[in-house]
């Protein structure tokens, strides 16, 4: 399970961080239904598994985080025998997966309840976490109008139109990357979720700069929601991902380079507010 989950990961299969996290973690457990023959074995075998689930994609800090809270937790235990080392790492995993999914839950919550009944907003890409919040807040009677960004060149921003438009009282227009300059000023609020965000830095799918960039010319706020493990201050290095080039262009490049970076970095002062659990 760990290799095919690494390969997901690397793949981007999943969007969400936090279910990357979960499916790491959850495959993480996985070895303790292998035989081994000592705790010092066992040890070795979860840092080795672990080390390569973080570097299937070094960008996202949730899954850097969550892999090496497991694994500091069961060295830490300093457990004596086999039984004891897969206790703790099968209690380390579920502990872990209980905090991210109830962080996700909150900070959608905390993000529903600023959704205000009219409003019109404008995300980017796809956030099971921004989702969330405009369901929580739809669900409550909050009628709202969603621009979304197709987010070029995988246009996961389909992805989230197609959720927004089986949501009640959410009506939905899904637009290209480069017009959001076109209905920004229409806008009450620009809602991202976010991989994380280290000191005054928010990483997140490429296109957010330039949409927070004109949104703050343009004076509207910018609102991000997500985990507040996504806030690192210290241990983590972000590593942008540069994706295939054939997802923005099938036919050979001749006589150019095609870049393809998954994540921008965005100043936090462009950001109106971090919304968290």
């Amino acid at each position: 399970m760990i290799d095919e989950t690494v390969d997901e990961i690397r793949e981007m299969q999943t969007h969400s961080s936090s279910v990357v996290a979960i499916k790491a973690a959850r495959a993480l457990e996985t070895l303790t239904e292998r035989d081994v023959a000592t705790v010092e074995e066992f040890i070795r075998d979860l840092e080795r598994n672990s080390s390569t689930l973080r570097r299937a994609n070094p960008s996202h800090a949730t899954l850097h985080t969550t892999q090496r809270t497991i694994v500091d937790t069961v060295v830490e235990s300093d457990p004596d025998t086999v039984e004891a080392a897969k206790r703790h790492t099968t209690e380390a995993v579920r502990s872990v997966i209980d905090r991210v999914e109830t962080a996700k839950r909150e900070a959608a919550e905390n993000g529903a309840e600023r959704l205000q009944d009219g409003m019109t907003i404008l995300t980017h890409d796809y956030s099971s976490t921004v989702l969330e919040a405009i369901e929580r807040a739809a669900s409550e009677g909050t009628h709202l109008e969603v621009y979304v960004t197709e987010a070029r060149p995988r246009y996961l921003g389909r992805k989230t139109a197609r959720v927004l438009a089986a949501i009640d009282r959410v009506e939905p227009h899904l637009i290209v990357d480069s017009a959001c300059g076109t209905v920004l000023s229409d806008v009450d609020r620009v809602v991202f979720g976010m991989d994380c965000i280290v000191d005054d830095t928010l990483y997140n799918r490429v296109g957010t700069f330039p949409i927070s960039a004109t949104a703050a010319q343009l004076d509207v706020p910018v609102w991000v929601v997500g985990s507040g493990a996504k806030i690192i201050e210290n241990g983590f290095v972000f590593e942008n991902e540069h994706r295939p080039t054939s997802e923005v262009m099938l036919e050979p490049a001749e006589g150019f380079i095609i870049d393809n970076p998954a994540y921008d970095a965005t100043p936090t002062s462009l950001l109106r507010e971090v919304i968290t659990d």
